[in-house]
């Protein structure tokens, strides 16, 4: 059977999304899990703006981080008649139905920074190299406490990312692949006795619950000695982080790592009170994708640089990856400022 028949005898159940469809137009889907962390709205925003500069009508959907929601919204915009679909789900295996929707059309999908899970239907993935985010974080954390020459032993606090989400395993393993050496030394101590992944994860990157993790951590281990380093997976967790250190905390203030150079970590990178933050310019993912739309689009073959690592339990994805810098307080300027991400003024 081929697309257009399949177009014919599936108009009844498009229509019950509300939706007419479209068989021509070179429309694309975004999905985009949520407006409440800065970066989603970012990323949101540039893929929207460079699509639609390189001449794409675009169906940009935020899903307030509910799956049901997003699993909605994305069979919409096949309905809607997108020609590719880009989607950085909320959980990388809950979008089977949709995905086997656009299977069913033909319609490539571009899973966008967070790898769609347990499907065939993947075409592409693109993201930054989220192992090296790990390392580079693990690898600040060495240099910053000179692990190599120091004799410590120096207590390490860890607070990793969405269990959903698959690129918060490859963040938390790249760090501990770096760390793991040191901790086996005893150089570096958990105090808490929270390694393993499942003990040391936060739900949906929630600032809230990376909070009050960390207060029950303080309060229990911490009230008569140092935590000298706080290992965060991201931004959304640091922040949690480092507002209960100021609240709970009195001792010599740890290193604390991030991701994602959010404005408000920026601004507590600038003030002391975050060490790093990894740096993903989504600019340069946005602009990857939309490379690989029009490659798709026009037929031509779409630039990947990686046909091994992102196994989604069906297919191994052909993926590209960008490669990711830390910020701190030393380059900043240079990385976040004079590149035109952030204005001086939204540091203030």
């Amino acid at each position: 059977m081929n697309k257009k028949v399949l177009l014919a005898t599936t108009m009844i159940a498009v229509a019950m999304l509300g939706t007419t469809v479209h068989a021509e137009g070179e429309k694309v889907g975004v999905s985009m899990p949520t407006k409440d962390l800065q970066r989603w709205n970012q990323d949101g925003a540039n893929m929207e703006k460079e699509l639609t500069d390189a001449g794409y009508e675009v169906e940009l959907q935020f899903a307030s981080n509910d799956p049901s929601t997003q699993l909605n919204q994305i069979k919409t915009m096949i309905g809607n008649g997108a020609q590719v679909l880009v989607i950085s789900a909320i959980e990388g295996d809950s979008l089977g139905e949709a995905l086997d929707m656009a299977a069913e059309y033909e319609i490539p999908v571009i899973a966008y920074d967070r790898l769609l899970m347990n499907s065939d239907a993947v075409s592409y993935y693109a993201t930054f190299d989220n192992y090296m985010v790990g390392t580079v974080q693990g690898n600040y954390i060495v240099e910053a406490l000179d692990l190599e020459n120091a004799d410590g032993p120096f207590n390490l606090e860890i607070t990793a990312g969405d269990p959903g989400d698959n690129n918060a395993g490859y963040f938390y393993g790249g760090a501990m692949d770096v760390l793991q050496p040191y901790i086996d030394e005893g150089k570096l101590v958990v105090q808490s006795g929270q390694t393993a992944f499942e003990e040391v994860a936060t739900p949906q990157w929630k600032t809230d619950t990376a909070q009050s993790r960390a207060e029950n951590i303080l309060s229990t281990y911490y009230t008569d000695q140092n935590v000298d380093v706080w290992l965060c997976s991201n931004d959304s967790t640091a922040l949690g982080v480092e507002t209960a250190l100021a609240a709970n905390y009195s001792g010599e203030y740890p290193v604390v790592t991030g991701q994602d150079c959010d404005i408000e970590n920026t601004k507590n990178m600038i003030a002391g009170k975050q060490s790093m933050s990894v740096f993903k310019d989504t600019r340069t993912l946005a602009s990857q994708v939309v490379k690989m739309v029009g490659q798709i689009i026009n037929g031509e073959e779409v630039d990947v640089n990686d046909t091994e690592t992102y196994d989604n339990g069906v297919i191994v994805v052909p993926s590209y990856l960008c490669e990711p810098v830390f910020a701190d307080v030393n380059n900043y300027k240079e990385l976040l400022i004079d590149s035109g991400y952030y204005t001086e003024d939204q540091l203030q």
